[in-house]
């Protein structure tokens, strides 16, 4: 049996993708592990660069960007999950656009293998600037910690507890912690937690999925660790900064994650209110799309 089984989906960050794989295939410490690339339709030949340059990895090629949950869900059941007996001990969902020191899949497998209750892990991920990335510690987006968030009160109070629960800036970074959330460019999972709340769900299509699993896996019973011990590299939306796809996807992932996790308890006025606000949002920014049709991808 597999100690890790890593999922990487790629879409149009060749020269990224290749630095973390010598990354990953560089790590240190005897862990038995397998990597799984999937390629959703890049047009600038990452799937041809993993063919011949890392053929130990298993690749598999989508004519058409399907998503990023639905590619890391063809990942995830190349490995056995959510239910094969044979699936690797832990599933890593990793970004492309990450670099990592050489002990770190080691040192985060020893983590949460440590700790029973744990159903999945994150590292301190940082900027190419050295300044941390607030996505990896996150709490759930609840329509009162959206509004601090999207308001801009957690920027002016940052160190409040109540203003800054999205980012929890109120921690020290450099401090173990409970969190609601990870972000999936660098989350680990341990095989019995997939197996209790099953794959992603992939009606999201990029942004939000996250989130999603992390709240299914809190509903579960299991708890959700952020590791500052590990530092790993993040790039950050090396594939979707110049998108206008992709703000659209944002403003959706997050009406479908409302929907799905708060509709139902919010109160009617504010559950108008909410949907409406979202609606604008999305609406920005297809016309925005539509009057820069070159970013549409």
């Amino acid at each position: 049996m597999l100690d890790l089984g890593i999922v990487i989906v790629s879409y149009g960050t060749r020269d990224l993708l290749r630095t973390c794989l010598r990354t990953v295939y560089g790590s240190e410490g005897g862990l038995s592990l397998e990597v799984c690339v999937v390629d959703n339709g890049s047009p600038d030949g990452s799937a041809e660069m993993v063919a011949t340059e890392f053929p130990q990895a298993h690749l598999i090629v989508n004519a058409d960007n399907i998503g990023y949950p639905a590619a890391n869900n063809q990942g995830l059941r190349a490995f056995g999950y959510p239910d094969g007996e044979r699936a690797p001990r832990f599933a890593l969902l990793l970004n492309p656009d990450t670099e990592l020191p050489p002990r770190a899949l080691v040192e985060m497998v020893a983590f949460i293998a440590s700790q029973p209750g744990v159903g999945a892990a994150g590292p301190r991920l940082v900027r190419r600037d050295g300044s941390l990335d607030l996505a990896c510690r996150r709490s759930f987006p609840s329509p009162a910690v959206a509004f601090y968030k999207l308001s801009g009160l957690a920027r002016l109070f940052p160190h409040s507890r109540r203003f800054a629960r999205y980012n929890l800036t109120y921690l020290d970074p450099g401090e173990r912690a409970e969190v609601d959330a990870l972000v999936g460019a660098f989350m680990m999972v341990r095989r019995e937690t997939i197996h209790d709340v099953g794959l992603l769900d992939d009606s999201f299509f990029m942004y939000g999925e996250d989130l999603d699993w992390c709240y299914r896996i809190k509903a579960a019973g299991w708890k959700i660790l952020y590791n500052p011990d590990v530092t790993v590299l993040h790039v950050k939306r090396a594939a979707s900064r110049h998108s206008a796809r992709a703000r659209i996807e944002f403003w959706r992932a997050m009406r479908l994650f409302y929907r799905k996790h708060y509709a139902a308890v919010t109160a009617w006025p504010a559950h108008v209110m909410i949907l409406a606000a979202l609606d604008v949002r999305i609406g920005i920014e297809r016309a925005r799309q539509k009057l820069w049709p070159g970013s549409r991808r």
